[in-house]
């Protein structure tokens, strides 16, 4: 399945932008933007990840919402 075609693994709606690397639950790995910003204010941010849409929507995320500091591993393929 294409990522195109992927939905959110928490809500099945949104288009997925970040895939957890590292999930404590592999059924949770695909998270759109509005749940994924949720997790990072709720204090529960995706450390080890990568960016699907090709830009950095989830370093924007961290960098707007996130008030702990924590070193964070962007992925690459």
């Amino acid at each position: 399945m294409g990522a195109h075609r992927r939905k959110c693994d928490w809500c099945g709606r949104g288009t997925p932008i970040v895939r957890d690397m590292e999930p404590v639950n592999p059924d949770y790995q695909y998270w759109c933007e509005e749940c994924a910003r949720a997790l990072i204010i709720k204090g529960d941010p995706i450390e080890t990840y990568r960016e699907l849409e090709g830009e950095p929507i989830y370093g924007r995320l961290l960098e707007e919402h996130c008030t702990l500091k924590r070193f964070y591993s962007f992925v690459t393929a």
